[in-house]
């Protein structure tokens, strides 16, 4: 079989209206995902097989894992904060208030040094290019690298922190910056990869290879490139909207695929039963460790 035609180990059918930000907690053995608009985060219990599904006071479109808490550095659609799940416990690190109409934080992760890298976008359908990029230091603060981005997607880092991978999903691009460890600053964008007509750059991850694994929106697969920006392999997914991927399981050999349903008509939910689930896949290929936030 090859690998375009893998099919899923498993499908959690939790039918989410925008799946995104899918993370293994290696600390807890459990696979952690959003659905931005259902105002809901998910924690699927690896050991008990069991799911547990929690209110959020904001939407949460993306988040990571905290140095020596229980807490979670989280991405909500108007800042930055420390939250804590059980509890809906929220402090805010940051809140721009130069936000635009519309506007909101989109995707987003920890890189190898501990910092909290985060994204925004332009709600409405509107594609103008309002949103940045910004980066959340030890502290909280936050600081603004990139400007005049439409989505922000696909962040994620090289295996040895030195890269930081980034998509404006309307242009179909992935841009590739090199990464000051000591000052978190960034050098000029290379380009790194386009995407076909239709299929747009979503979440991603770097597996232990230092290949990048990302869901092209859109387009119905996941799409694995080479450290120099060549596609390695693709792998078709049960529906046409994946939305965000890592690597879980207690050996971190699963790709791990959220999708969404939003935006479909019912012919097309008809075709894709599954569109909205998280699709589980062995791929012979292992990830690595989320990072951890320092805070």
């Amino acid at each position: 079989m090859s690998p375009q035609d893998l099919a899923p180990v498993d499908i959690l059918r939790v039918g989410n209206i925008l799946g995104e930000c899918i993370l293994w907690d290696w600390r807890r053995d459990a696979l952690w995902w959003t659905d931005i608009q259902a105002k809901k985060l998910h924690r699927y219990d690896w050991a008990h097989r069991s799911l547990r599904v929690m209110d959020t006071p904001e939407r949460v479109a993306s988040f990571g894992f905290v140095l020596g808490s229980t807490q979670l550095i989280a991405a909500f659609e108007s800042g930055v904060a420390l939250y804590g799940a059980d509890d809906q416990s929220v402090s805010w690190l940051a809140r721009p208030e130069a936000r635009a109409p519309g506007e909101r934080f989109n995707d987003g992760r920890v890189d190898r040094h501990g910092r909290f890298w985060t994204g925004t976008m332009l709600e409405g359908g509107h594609r103008a290019a309002h949103g940045r990029l910004y980066s959340v230091g030890i502290g909280g603060e936050l600081r603004c690298h990139v400007s005049g981005i439409r989505i922000s997607n696909g962040l994620c880092q090289s295996p040895d922190g030195r890269r930081l991978y980034f998509a404006d999903s309307p242009l179909r691009r992935i841009s590739v910056y090199e990464l000051n460890a000591l000052d978190g600053t960034l050098g000029p964008p290379r380009l790194f990869a386009e995407t076909p007509e239709g299929a747009y750059p979503d979440g991603a991850a770097v597996d232990a290879d230092g290949c990048v694994w990302s869901a092209h929106w859109g387009g119905g697969c996941i799409v694995r490139y080479t450290p120099d920006g060549k596609i390695d392999r693709r792998l078709r997914v049960p529906t046409r909207q994946p939305s965000c991927v890592c690597f879980g399981g207690p050996d971190l050999e699963l790709l791990c695929v959220t999708s969404a349903r939003e935006g479909l008509e019912d012919s097309v939910l008809s075709a894709e039963p599954h569109a909205g689930d998280v699709f589980l896949y062995r791929t012979g290929i292992k990830g690595l460790p989320e990072s951890e936030y320092r805070s």
